[in-house]
């Protein structure tokens, strides 16, 4: 029976060209919009580490411009300097305590088939893998020795290793950067979270990092941060030694608290470090600092703003008033058949039969705009992509939000077709055989 009221529906598709093709078009393009929005919107709302949400916390001191706050998430740097960073790295009490800043490399491949070329790296502590759950597929990270003295030693992506290797098991194997062998140890997996919540002060959705190498490497071979740098006073900062001893703010500080009292022994540790630190004439502002979860870091940097939320509400009400007109055209259509109904109740055609043929219709017209829908959202993202690089990674449809497109594509051309398709199995035969 549904083949034959599909039929029924192609006829009827058929017979008004020019008012189902609207229809379509009304819904295809009111499910794009809402489409692209709501990709934008759960790429970037997304928390990564929600797995360790409790347990993991940035961490901000306010070693700033005792005159003026800093105008950031809770008047603080997100950043730290190097001294206190490094007094972060001496504290026992965290499981895990990571120090990073984004730097980079001349990659001289040995096949010379392949060009040398700038990448980008992350100089950390060995703790970076295990507190961000960055997965393995060759090899593992660099021992605790090596975060005290320098080792030349590297973990590659998987994006690298496939570059440089063809995706074969390259531990052990040697890399030239910058002119030095560095020994591979470990690829790590396809990892690569979105947003970036471990490092948000030089974008969310910025490139990836390709190589992950001791930060006792980089201090030692005096290897600038290509990150975002900040400071407050006039300093005379001309080698990279003052640099690490100034109040210029260019490292990230993470820790991982899996307990009450490890918090509040890290947070006795912190406020008793800063008191210290004022005796020698720093932290000149009120004792403050502020450890945060994943997702206070991502709202409080304004990872998804305001004007995102109501460009998806905006998108939602464009939805609406798609379906709603959708509903008014198909209500005309099926009333101006209303005489053709009316002939067939009389002849014995059931008011269910009625109700199904029309509603097999409106499903057709659902079915036809949500393809169109789906095909305007992969130009629509398509379109972003290139034209916001900085959202490339966000602006991706996967497998779930397509087939939750289809399914809301159909739901919503039956719930436009319920009311048309009520109206028209309720006509009076007899009004209209007085007609005829």
């Amino acid at each position: 029976m549904w083949l034959y009221f599909f039929k029924l529906a192609w006829i009827s598709v058929r017979q008004t060209p020019i008012m189902s093709t609207l229809m379509i078009i009304a819904v295809g393009i009111g499910i794009a919009a809402c489409l692209v929005t709501s990709t934008i919107y759960m790429s970037l709302s997304k928390n990564p580490l929600q797995h360790k949400n409790n347990v993991l916390y940035a961490l901000q001191l306010d070693a700033w411009d005792p005159q003026e706050a800093y105008d950031g998430p809770n008047d603080m740097p997100t950043q730290v300097t190097y001294l206190d960073g490094i007094a972060v790295l001496e504290s026992d009490i965290p499981t895990h305590t990571v120090l990073m800043y984004k730097s980079g490399f001349a990659v001289l491949p040995e096949n010379k088939s392949i060009r040398p070329f700038q990448s980008l790296a992350r100089m950390t502590t060995s703790d970076f893998f295990p507190l961000f759950d960055v997965p393995f597929i060759f090899g593992s990270t660099w021992s605790e020795e090596a975060d005290k003295i320098p080792e030349q030693v590297v973990v590659l992506s998987k994006q690298l290793n496939d570059r440089l290797f063809n995706g074969e098991n390259s531990v052990g194997k040697q890399i030239n950067l910058d002119g030095r062998l560095y020994k591979i140890l470990g690829v790590t997996a396809d990892w690569h979270p979105r947003p970036k919540v471990h490092d948000l002060n030089n974008g969310a959705y910025n490139r990836r990092d390709a190589m992950y190498v001791p930060m006792s490497v980089g201090i030692e071979l005096e290897m600038y941060s290509r990150g975002n740098t900040n400071a407050w006073e006039r300093e005379n900062v001309v080698t990279f030694t003052d640099t690490l001893q100034s109040e210029h703010i260019w490292l990230q500080a993470w820790v991982q608290l899996d307990t009450k009292k490890q918090m509040e022994d890290f947070s006795s540790y912190i406020e008793n470090y800063i008191r210290q630190q004022k005796k020698l004439g720093r932290f000149q502002r009120p004792l403050k600092y502020h450890l945060n979860t994943p997702s206070e870091w991502l709202s409080k940097n304004n990872v998804v703003r305001q004007d995102n939320r109501i460009l998806l509400w905006l998108s939602v009400i464009f939805l609406l008033v798609c379906l709603i007109n959708t509903i008014a055209l198909l209500l005309a259509k099926f009333l101006k058949k209303a005489p053709s109904v009316g002939v067939r109740r009389a002849l014995g055609a059931s008011k269910k039969a009625i109700f199904s043929q029309h509603l097999y219709e409106t499903l057709l017209v659902g079915i036809s705009g949500g393809a169109l829908g789906l095909t305007l959202s992969w130009f629509g993202l398509w379109g972003i992509r290139y034209l916001q690089p900085g959202l490339k990674d966000a602006a991706i449809m996967h497998w779930p939000t397509f087939v939750m497109a289809l399914c809301f594509s159909l739901l919503a051309s039956l719930f436009c077709g319920l009311l048309p398709a009520w109206k028209i199995s309720h006509t009076q035969p007899a009004r209209y055989l007085k007609i005829q």
